[in-house]
């Protein structure tokens, strides 16, 4: 079994992730052999299971590296661009949805159905610690907006969770119609984006607070 020191140990992570969003991007999880990625990493099938337990372990780990990349710009672009949470809201749902669209590892994540073979590597309470983790980095925003009586709605946790379900849309094009959709996507942002900025008021806030 070969030894690697750090710096090729990690040329032979790189190597695989670059592999993995190659494969997986273009066929998905299931029509992606092991032997495959391999190839395209120029180590052998056995080398692999010193770096990975699973194909499916592989895929979440570029996932996880992908999000540390993007979240920011996606941050920057939207919540952190605007002052006023209508417009930054709305930013953040464009550039989710964008993202969502052209990114293809995300696409046949959602599309082909690979996330239910992923959400196989985890337990009930993994799971569950994973759905908050998605919106943590939307809570410090959420939550100033709502201590100042700007955003409404149940509580910070349920806008965020909304906000994360809203972006889902973008895999509904041909439920919709690809004519009809880009009209039917720029409604719904607009839409959730004034009913969640829209009527605000104190009181409601005071009483979820004391609930």
């Amino acid at each position: 079994m070969p030894t690697f020191t750090d710096a090729k140990r990690e040329r032979v992570h790189e190597s695989l992730r670059d592999a993995g969003r190659e494969f997986f991007g273009r066929y998905g999880i299931d029509k992606t052999a092991i032997s495959e990625l391999t190839e395209a990493a120029g180590i052998g099938k056995g080398t692999f299971y010193q770096f990975y337990d699973s194909k499916e372990e592989l895929y979440i780990d570029i996932i996880e590296q992908y999000l540390e990349e993007y979240i920011p710009r996606l941050l920057s672009n939207s919540f952190e661009a605007y002052d006023d949470p209508e417009k930054a809201i709305e930013a953040y749902l464009e550039e989710s949805m964008d993202e969502l669209d052209s990114n293809p590892l995300l696409r046949q994540l959602f599309l082909e159905d690979d996330v239910n073979q992923l959400l196989e590597q985890y337990s009930e309470d993994e799971l569950i610690e994973g759905h908050e983790r998605s919106i943590e980095f939307l809570l410090p925003y959420i939550e100033q907006w709502y201590d100042e009586c700007e955003v409404t709605g149940p509580d910070p946790e349920t806008i965020a969770h909304t906000l994360r379900l809203v972006t889902r849309l973008e895999f509904s094009k041909e439920h919709v119609g690809r004519d009809r959709y880009p009209a039917v996507r720029d409604t719904l942002i607009s839409a959730v984006a004034a009913g969640i900025t829209d009527g605000t008021d104190e009181s409601q806030h005071t009483e979820a607070h004391h609930e």
